[in-house]
């Protein structure tokens, strides 16, 4: 196991943020700015993503693969609005999600939250 390097732990929520194994970083979670609108949502989980990255000296252009969990899935135009301002051209593969998040706020809370995958070989 001395080739995975787990980050950014939360003993509360048995979780970890970001997990290296080999040329690949797993990001779960990522989530931001709870309670706004659907993009300041999408946002503020591609910033936790991007703080997480920076933990191996990644960026958002090193993800690959995104699961994105939206409680409406018809907010995908706004979180394409956003990937293109913020990806620079280097769209990963992704889905898109429908859910019923098991969150504080109910349907005023949780809107938008992304898992991904980022390449971080040489």
């Amino acid at each position: 196991m001395s080739g995975i390097i787990r980050r950014d732990i939360s003993e509360e929520w048995a979780h970890a943020g970001i997990v290296k194994a080999g040329d690949y970083c797993f990001l779960s979670y990522c989530v931001g700015n709870i309670g706004g609108t659907v993009e300041e949502q999408v946002n503020g989980a591609f910033d936790e993503m991007e703080r997480r990255l920076a933990l191996f000296g990644l960026t958002l252009e090193n993800v690959v693969h995104m699961d994105c969990l939206f409680r409406d899935v018809w907010n995908i135009p706004t979180m394409e609005k956003v990937i293109k301002e913020r990806f620079h051209g280097c769209f990963p593969a992704r889905k898109s999600i429908q859910t019923n998040f098991a969150h504080v706020g109910g349907e005023m809370g949780l809107q938008f939250q992304a898992d991904a995958i980022a390449y971080c070989g040489e």
